[in-house]
């Protein structure tokens, strides 16, 4: 049952029954703030004209038929000109019975929309880090919670391995690698990879000193360095397929999938369909040319082509070099068309630092120019704010980035020592101790990251993020294993626990409070996908544990005498269990039943 849906109709009725048809107007309904005592409230102002009575008077004849004739509004109370609710505690146990039933509780049916979903996208020129992190966790858990609500979801990672700065990582490794591998290195191909990357710039940026020390400016130098000269070549050369750049790029990008992968399997996030740049930019480039003939873009005298946007309010966008070669746009451009064109898409989202919020404003905009207007007005860019340290920014070229491998081993290992320290570990074999440090240590990683807004830039502490107190993903987790642990007594000593609430059991305000939460995961589900918003299932998740949490400290469930009592507080807190298990499982967060 829909139960706002439920209260709108038994409240329409009550008021046409007052003072006549409603016609279309739509009642203003709403969940009592929690000051207040009740369950919904009526919002009477706009029904004032029909009543012809005051809001108070109008709220207390409204509040009088409703007890008197809907057995399950059991008291009101009127505030002004809101009327307060109460439902009794054979409605909230009805409800409850129903939930625990329904086996798809909180997934709604299929719309019948086929929705793609592109986060990671790394550079195959460094190891994935902790900005990265933010975009998987992000990226993985929207999907979930997109599946959650109905729509077909297509996980999508696109590969940037291609561009001048792949370039500059097999051109260090070229000139100062001396042949080391992965193999002969010990390193993840990923990390050796990445530091060629850095020994680039290293060099670039001795190369600029010396040139400025001989008189260049310093634009001068950046461009007439010899190492920039030689990347830029061979990137030219990689896209006039010479064999042996092409040889040497696909080696090292070997090394980086491999390195990848270890990465992704340790996060638990996974893909669908993977593209890669390198298969989509000469793609771009034929929708340049077409727009070349259309006259939507323009040919520059250095042989560049451009799109002028400034009467739209934005600027001059580059599409294609002087020298032939592709821009991101370019290559983000023939990316979109094959997506919508193959996989017949009715929405496509982004999942991209807000550092790019202006390319894909020019994106949409220049696939609406060349005729994709139907595209265009279904891609949203999915933007999130950077993910600091307290002692800063990072920065890739330099090698001051948290690398992703080093946070999650670092994230497992402080777990499993403030687990020992807590006692929390205590009894557990050693396979079982990994394992919990293991689901706490990513818990505590990815419910840090998920629960803030994804605009917001956010401040990451890693010890901060597995206290088991407070709003953290171990103190959720650390909840769900203790009503398994009281689940397991229950089921040892031989007690059954029951599909749902007998209507003869009084229920304590407490545990209607927790039914009516539970009553609104559905909702909250319905509110995640629709803002693409996983902080919203956090908040809720962790307000369920914390209120289970303070229902559990001031009320015994195994020893109450009252065999019914007993019976309906275990059927509470096992529902409380698959909520928490179900609302952790979208934002890709396991939780463990021994703690």
């Amino acid at each position: 049952m829909n139960i706002e849906n439920y209260i709108s109709e038994a409240v329409r009725q009550s008021v046409e029954a007052l003072y006549g048809p409603l016609g279309d107007e739509q009642l203003q309904i709403q969940k009592t703030r929690r000051e207040f005592e009740g369950d919904y409230t009526l919002v009477t102002f706009p029904l004032l004209r029909r009543s012809r009575k005051s809001p108070e008077a109008t709220a207390t004849e409204i509040g009088e038929y409703l007890t008197t004739h809907v057995a399950e509004i059991r008291a009101y109370n009127v505030i002004k000109g809101f009327l307060n609710l109460s439902l009794d505690g054979t409605f909230w146990a009805s409800r409850f019975t129903e939930l625990a039933a329904d086996e798809r509780y909180g997934e709604a049916p299929s719309t019948g929309r086929t929705v793609m979903i592109e986060y990671s996208s790394p550079n195959t020129n460094k190891p994935l880090h902790l900005g990265h992190i933010r975009n998987n966790l992000l990226g993985y858990s929207v999907a979930q919670i997109l599946k959650a609500n109905g729509h077909t979801v297509i996980k999508a990672n696109l590969v940037n391995d291609r561009g001048i700065h792949i370039c500059k990582s097999m051109l260090a490794w070229k000139l100062y690698g001396g042949g080391e591998t992965p193999e002969s290195s010990g390193m993840k191909g990923d990390h050796l990879v990445g530091k060629y990357y850095v020994e680039f710039d290293k060099h670039y940026k001795a190369q600029i000193k010396e040139l400025m020390a001989a008189g260049q400016t310093e634009e001068d130098a950046k461009k007439n360095a010899p190492i920039m000269r030689e990347a830029q070549e061979m990137l030219r050369r990689w896209e006039a397929k010479d064999p042996e750049v092409y040889s040497l790029w696909e080696t090292m990008n070997g090394w980086v999938y491999a390195g990848f992968d270890v990465t992704y399997k340790a996060l638990g996030v996974d893909f669908d369909k993977v593209y890669y740049e390198s298969q989509t930019y000469l793609l771009g480039k034929s929708l340049v040319e077409e727009g070349l003939k259309k006259g939507v873009f323009y040919r520059r005298p250095d042989n560049s082509v451009w799109i002028d946007l400034t009467g739209d309010g934005l600027d001059e966008k580059l599409l294609l070099r002087g020298d032939g070669t592709s821009v991101y746009m370019t290559q983000d451009l023939g990316t979109a068309y094959r997506r919508f064109e193959d996989n017949k898409l009715d929405d496509m989202i982004y999942v991209v630092g807000n550092e790019q919020n202006y390319h894909f404003q020019v994106l949409k905009l220049v696939l609406k120019k060349l005729g994709y207007a139907e595209w265009s007005d279904h891609i949203t860019h999915l933007s999130y704010g950077m993910v600091e340290l307290p002692e800063g920014k990072m920065k890739s070229r330099e090698g001051t980035v948290v690398d992703a491998d080093d946070l999650i081993a670092d994230m497992v290992q402080t777990a499993r020592e403030m687990s020992a320290e807590l006692g929390k570990l205590d009894g557990c074999t050693e396979a079982e101790a990994d394992a919990v440090s293991t689901m706490v240590g990513l818990g505590a990683l990815k419910y840090f990251i998920l629960k803030v807004d994804p605009k917001k830039t956010m401040l990451f502490d890693p010890r901060e993020s597995i206290d088991f107190n407070g709003n953290t993903g171990p103190f959720i987790q650390y909840t769900h294993a203790r009503i398994c642990s009281v689940l397991r007594k229950a089921a040892e000593s031989g007690i059954e626990v029951p599909a749902g609430i007998v209507p003869t059991v009084s229920l304590l305000p407490e545990e209607t409070d927790l039914i009516k939460t539970l009553t609104e995961y559905p909702a909250t589900v319905k509110a995640a996908g629709d803002n693409f918003a996983p902080s919203i299932i956090g908040a809720y998740v962790y307000d369920l544990a914390k209120q289970f949490n303070g229902y559990y400290h001031d009320h015994s469930i195994l020893r109450e005498e009252d065999a019914s009592v007993r019976g309906m507080r275990l059927a509470l807190a096992q529902q409380v269990a698959r909520v928490i298990r179900k609302g952790m499982l979208l934002l890709g967060i396991e939780v463990p039943e021994r703690m």
